[in-house]
């Protein structure tokens, strides 16, 4: 268990003393209630003897019914005349029946010329149908003789209740004393010699009785003893022998009683188990008082807590465990209630009932006890490991019934209704299979069901069969399918049948493979854009940066002019601003695809900042030969939004309108407010070809000047569809041939 022997003895003992204590307590429970405070005269076992005694006593003496008495009170009922006149069928039929049965006997008689037995049987003949003539002719002849029947019935009655219970009666009159007086009589029952001068309770002390009861008394009610003589009220119209008597006087347990009396051996029996039972109570008040002292000395439960065998228990599934305390529980609580005596009364202190002597009885005793003390560890071992469970608090207990086997049973059976058809499905199929196996063993138990067997095998098992082969069939064709997908093969597709689960899943194949069809060509496109972009971004970075070298070098020329000197000065500072204008939109654009920018939203007006954005390329605006024709409303359009991020984003799109348009054309930006939505749109021809693909014209360093000589970063657009991801809004761009159409879309709530 995890405890070292050397310091396991105290708990031992105290787990010893527990036992006892506790097995104590449930014997006298048990059988308490028959020895405290209790006398072998107050005891169920000596009621049953006085009862017979008195049941015996009032049947052969105490009722003055005799045989005669009945006779006289015999009645024969008209139900009763009838009953016996018609028991064989009517006059003539009986008078046939006789005639037959005595036919056969006189002809044998005739034919070996024995014609004195012929005479016998015809004379004996004649006076049977004349007997049942006379029955049918007068119903005196018949009462008398049920009369004589019922009389015989009484005799034999009387004569067979003198056998059986006088002997008893006799037996229990070694006993018992009694002085008896019929209250409506005045006639006395006693089986105690007195004198006239003789006084009743004189006689009748406790020291010359072993026990004496009064009637009536304050404890008992006048003598009304019971009676066995119903069949005597069957017969005659006698009331129930005893039910109205009441009798007053005294009966008492004689002191001079045989020792091999059976009252005796049970008044000593008793004694005995009374003795036992004291002790035993004395043992069991002796263990828990030793129990409580020890437990405060040695702490058995933190003991038990502490033990190694608790690690290696707590593997064992939660709900388990409970089941195996219950177990040992069921076990254990036998152990405890069996009674720790030898016989079976009573009879504590008798070995006559399974038990030759007393070493055999200690032996079993020692035993059964033995077997408690390793039942009780158990149950407390397990109680302490559940209560151990139970104070470490919710989320270790949560944690342990996620582990459990009826939680992972609950998880199996609800992921089998994920999808209800195929949990409905299941349990149907395993109906019909139990159902077969069952009606199976029916057949060979009742073979004569072999038809009803072989009906319901046909067309409800069969099909089923059937059935189970076609989904199988279906889903390996399924797992075929997918593990050629997964090694690249993507021609194709599972047929789709019906609407099952199964056909979802096929479905739901189809449906993935043409997305890795399409994350193949979009990881293709974004390896080609990851190529440009590095591309892009060299070159963009390269030309500024090699230009202020090379001029850089050529300024420290000191036979330069100062008109060469200024020129060359001028070409470098505006080459390293186009340097640095390309680094910041780098480290912005970075930061919005990151996400680390925050936004610093407050209510704007999105008219407004249009405008500004206007307003700072209005020099640009007029030395293009571009025509702006903008188109807003007169009112303010509020929206929730970073105005500085928004302004950029109007910023980006005039910048590159400005760089992109064809010279010579009109510009056109509506604003208009549609729901909860501003919708801003920038139209434009482009000067350069821009081709097909929108989403290409967001990636970083794309430009619609594919040659790149003019000034942008190309990463205008990519900043600017980022600022509206940020903002929950859209920018979606439209291509139709020179005309570039973008749609900026703005959440007002």
């Amino acid at each position: 268990m995890g405890i070292r022997w050397r310091n396991s003895y105290p708990l031992i003992i105290w787990l010893v003393l527990f036992v006892i204590g506790l097995k104590g307590l449930f014997f006298i429970a048990d059988q308490g209630r028959q020895y405290i405070n209790k006398d072998y005269y107050e005891t169920d076992f000596f009621e049953n003897h006085f009862s017979q005694f008195v049941d015996t006593l009032n049947l052969l003496e105490l009722n003055d019914v005799t045989a005669d008495d009945v006779k006289k009170n015999l009645v024969v009922a008209p139900e009763e005349i009838e009953e016996h006149r018609y028991r064989y069928g009517g006059l003539s039929e009986q008078i046939q029946t006789i005639k037959n049965q005595y036919e056969s006997r006189i002809s044998d008689a005739n034919v070996v010329g024995n014609k004195e037995s012929a005479e016998a049987y015809t004379k004996e003949r004649d006076r049977k149908i004349a007997d049942i003539t006379k029955n049918f002719n007068s119903d005196e002849y018949v009462e008398a003789k049920i009369r004589k029947e019922k009389e015989q019935q009484v005799d034999r009655y009387f004569k067979e209740r003198e056998l059986n219970y006088r002997n008893v009666l006799n037996k229990y009159k070694d006993v018992f004393r009694y002085y008896l007086k019929d209250t409506s009589t005045d006639k006395v029952f006693t089986n105690v010699n007195m004198d006239g001068n003789d006084n009743l309770n004189e006689i009748f002390t406790n020291k010359s009785m072993r026990y004496v009861r009064t009637f009536p008394s304050n404890k008992y009610d006048y003598l009304t003893p019971g009676s066995y003589d119903s069949e005597l009220e069957l017969l005659s119209d006698i009331p129930r022998v005893g039910a109205d008597k009441q009798f007053e006087g005294k009966i008492a347990v004689s002191k001079s009683i045989p020792a091999t009396n059976s009252v005796i051996r049970d008044y000593k029996d008793f004694q005995m188990d009374k003795a036992y039972f004291y002790l035993v109570f004395g043992l069991t008040v002796l263990s828990i008082c030793l129990c409580f002292y020890f437990y405060k000395k040695i702490r058995p439960f933190q003991r038990m807590t502490g033990a190694m065998w608790l690690n290696y228990y707590e593997r064992v599934p939660v709900d388990l465990r409970v089941v195996i305390f219950g177990i040992t529980m069921t076990f254990a609580l036998p152990t405890l209630a069996f009674n720790m005596k030898p016989g079976s009364y009573g009879n504590l202190g008798s070995y006559g009932y399974g038990y030759d002597n007393s070493i055999d009885w200690v032996i079993d005793v020692l035993g059964l006890f033995a077997i408690t003390i390793c039942m009780i560890v158990l149950v407390m071992l397990q109680a302490v490991e559940l209560i151990n469970t139970y104070k470490k608090g919710s989320n270790h207990l949560k944690a342990e019934w996620e582990r459990s086997i009826l939680f992972h049973l609950f998880k199996a059976l609800q992921q089998s209704f994920l999808y209800s058809s195929v949990g409905i499905q299941s349990m149907i199929i395993l109906f019909v299979i139990f159902t077969c196996g069952f009606a199976f063993a029916a057949v060979i138990w009742q073979p004569r069901l072999i038809i009803g067997y072989i009906f319901g095998l046909l067309f409800v098992g069969l099909p089923t069969v059937w059935y189970i082969f076609i989904r199988i069939g279906y889903f390996n064709r399924i797992a075929k399918h997918t593990h050629e997908l997964v090694n690249g093969n993507m021609n194709g597709e599972i047929q789709v049948k019906g609407k099952s689960v199964l056909a979802g899943l096929a479905r739901d194949i189809n449906t993935m493979k043409q997305g890795v069809k399409s994350s193949k060509t979009e990881q293709a496109k974004s390896e080609r854009l990851k190529t440009e972009l590095i591309t892009n971004v060299s070159h963009d970075l390269r030309t500024p940066l090699t230009s202020i070298i090379t001029y850089s070098e050529l300024l420290k020329n000191p036979n330069l002019t100062d008109e060469d000197r200024n020129a060359y000065i001028e070409i470098v500072n505006r080459k390293s601003k186009r340097l640095q204008g390309l680094i910041e939109d780098l480290f912005e654009a970075s930061k919005m695809a990151s996400g680390s920018i925050n936004l610093n939203k407050e209510q704007a007006d999105i008219v407004q900042l249009l405008q500004q954005a206007l307003a700072e390329h209005d020099e640009a605006i007029k030395n293009s030969t571009l025509q702006f024709r903008v188109n807003c409303p007169d009112y303010p359009v509020y929206a929730v939004v970073d105005g500085q991020k928004i302004w950029r984003v109007f910023d980006n799109l005039i910048g590159n309108t400005l760089k992109y348009s064809m010279e010579h054309t009109r510009v056109y930006i509506f604003v208009e407010k549609m729901n909860n939505q501003v919708v801003i749109t920038f139209k434009n021809v482009t000067k350069y070809e821009l081709g097909d693909s929108v989403d290409e014209m967001f990636e970083r360093f794309k430009r619609g000047d594919t040659s790149r000589h003019t000034e942008g970063s190309g990463l205008g657009l990519a900043i600017a569809k980022s600022i509206m991801d940020m903002h929950g809004g859209d920018l979606d761009l439209e291509i139709d041939g020179d005309l570039f159409k973008v749609t900026v879309k703005i959440n007002t709530m």
